[in-house]
C-alpha cells in the first residue's frame, strides 16, 4: 500500500491486505487455524507478554480477521480495530474497558430495539445502568451525565427509523464531559458516515448487515479513533492504571493510540471470547469490496420508494430522512452528504392489523429479523424487534404499533413498488 491518501473505493477493495506471502493467492485465505508455531521460548515469550504483535490462538488473533480488522479501521479513519462475532459482542466490547458496577451509560432512545434490551436489561447483571434521553434535546443529554458516566451512545442513522443524529453536537457534550462517545454506524456504513470524523471517540458495527450485504453471516467490531486520552481523569483505569494480568503493563502509557485496540484483544477477547470466525470475516472482506456499488443503489431504490409512499392512500407517514417533509433532511449534508441511507419506517392508516396484512402479503420482500442486505427485507417491529419494549418505549424508539419496517434492497425500484402497492391493497 502507498502512504498517498487513497478513495473510499480504492481502500474497500486494498486496504489492509497484500498479496499472500507464503503462495501470492491475491484474496485474502481463510485461514482455518486454531493455534499458530512459535519460533522459539522467547518468541512465544514475547507474544504472550505483549513485547511482540503477533499470532498466537484464533480466540485472540487470526490473519484473516486481522486483515478484515485493518481494512475496516482504513474506511472509518480509525487507529485500530478489533472484530467480533456480532453486533452485540461489539457493544459489549467497547463498553467493557470502560465500565464497572455502578457506572452508567447515556444512550439514545432512538435504537434498536435489542440494544434497548440489552442496555437496560442485561447489563444491570453487570451492575451497570443506561439513561434513556432524546439525543435531539442536547439540554436533556447534558443533564443525564454525572460522575459516574463513563460513555454516550447513539446510532449515525437509528433503527428502524432512520433517523439521523447531530454526532458533532453530541460529540461536543462528550468532551465537555470528558467521556468518549461511540457509535453505532451499521446503518449508514463509512461510505455515507465516519463519525469519527465528527468527534467519535468509539465507533461500532453488526458486519451482519451492509458491510458483508448478502446475509450470509454474524459479525461484529469496534473501530477506535486512536484520539481520546484515556489518562486525562481516573475513569478509565482499565486503560490508564497498571493491568495485573500483564505484571503492571499500563494500556495507555504503553501502547498510545493503539491502547483501546490492544485491549480489545489482550482482555476482551481473551476473557470474554466473543470471536469472530475466519470464514465469516472472508465473506465480509468480499463484501466491503462492492459496499459503494449497493449503497448508491440503495440509496436511489430508497428515496424512489419512500416519495412514491409517501403519496399513497394507505400511508400515514413515512419517515426517511431523504423527503422534504422530514425534519432530519437539513442534517444530511452535515451527517450522510452521499444519502440517508435505505433504511425507514412506513405508519399505516389501519393500524396494527393492517401492518400484519401488509407484512404477509407481499412477495419480494423477505419477512426477516434482518436489514442492510442486498434483498429488500420487512418487519413490524412492535411484534418482533421491539416486542419486548412497553409501547412508551417502541413510540420513542419509532417502533410504534402501526409501522413497519422496510430495508430497501437493490432489485429494480418498480418491481418492489408493484409489490408494495398489491399488498398495500390486499391489506385494505
Amino acid at each position: 500500500m502507498t502512504d498517498t491518501p487513497q478513495g473510499f473505493d480504492t481502500l474497500a477493495i486494498h486496504a489492509g491486505t497484500e498479496a499472500d506471502p507464503a503462495t501470492g493467492a491475491r484474496q485474502v485465505p481463510i485461514y482455518q487455524t486454531t493455534a499458530y508455531v512459535f519460533r522459539d521460548a522467547d518468541h512465544a515469550a514475547a507474544l504472550f507478554g505483549l513485547q511482540e504483535v503477533g499470532y498466537i490462538y484464533s480466540r485472540l488473533t487470526n490473519p484473516t480477521i486481522g486483515a478484515l480488522q485493518n481494512r475496516i479501521a482504513a474506511l472509518e479513519g480509525g487507529a485500530g480495530a478489533v472484530c467480533c462475532s456480532s453486533g452485540h459482542a461489539a457493544q459489549i466490547m467497547a463498553l467493557f474497558p470502560l465500565m464497572a458496577p455502578g457506572r452508567n451509560i447515556v444512550a439514545s432512545t432512538r435504537l434498536y430495539g435489542g440494544t434497548i434490551t440489552q442496555f437496560s436489561q442485561t447489563f444491570k447483571r453487570f451492575g451497570w445502568s443506561c439513561t434513556f434521553v432524546d439525543f435531539d434535546d442536547l439540554d436533556a443529554v447534558k443533564a443525564a451525565i454525572n460522575d459516574d458516566t463513563r460513555a454516550i451512545f447513539c446510532e449515525t442513522i437509528a433503527n428502524p427509523g432512520g433517523y439521523i443524529t447531530d454526532l458533532d453536537a453530541i460529540a461536543a457534550i462528550a468532551d465537555e464531559a470528558g467521556i468518549p462517545l461511540i457509535v453505532d454506524n451499521t446503518t449508514a456504513t463509512p461510505y455515507l458516515c465516519r463519525p469519527i470524523d465528527h468527534g467519535a471517540t468509539l465507533v461500532v458495527h453488526s458486519l451482519t448487515k451492509y458491510m458483508t450485504g448478502n446475509g450470509t453471516v454474524t459479525g461484529g467490531v469496534v473501530v477506535d479513533s486512536g484520539k481520546f486520552d484515556w489518562s486525562a481523569s481516573d475513569k478509565f483505569p482499565s486503560l490508564s492504571q497498571p493491568e495485573p494480568a500483564y505484571h503492571g503493563l499500563t494500556f495507555h502509557e504503553t501502547f498510545g493510540p493503539a491502547a483501546f485496540t490492544f485491549h480489545g484483544i489482550a482482555i476482551g477477547l481473551r476473557d470474554l471470547g466473543m470471536t469472530m470466525n475466519p470464514q465469516g470475516a472472508h465473506y465480509t472482506l468480499m463484501g466491503i469490496e462492492t459496499l459503494s456499488l449497493r449503497m448508491e443503489k440503495h440509496i436511489a431504490n430508497a428515496q424512489k420508494i419512500a416519495a412514491w409512499l409517501e403519496g399513497h392512500d394507505a400511508v400515514a407517514g413515512v419517515t426517511y430522512a431523504g423527503l422534504d417533509s422530514s425534519p432530519y433532511k437539513n442534517r444530511i449534508p452535515k451527517i450522510c452528504p452521499k444519502g440517508a441511507g435505505a433504511l425507514f419506517t412506513v405508519q399505516l392508516k389501519g393500524g396494527y392489523t393492517a401492518c400484519t396484512k401488509f407484512v404477509a402479503g407481499l412477495n419480494l420482500f423477505s419477512h426477516v429479523a434482518n436489514l442492510g442486505d442486498a434483498r429488500s427485507l420487512v418487519i413490524h417491529p412492535a411484534s418482533t424487534t421491539h416486542r419486548q419494549l412497553t409501547e412508551e418505549q417502541q413510540i420513542a424508539a419509532g417502533a410504534s404499533p402501526d409501522t413497519v419496517r422496510l430495508s430497501i434492497g437493490i432489485e429494480d425500484a418498480d418491481d418492489l413498488i408493484a409489490d408494495l402497492d398489491q399488498a398495500l391493497k390486499a391489506a385494505g
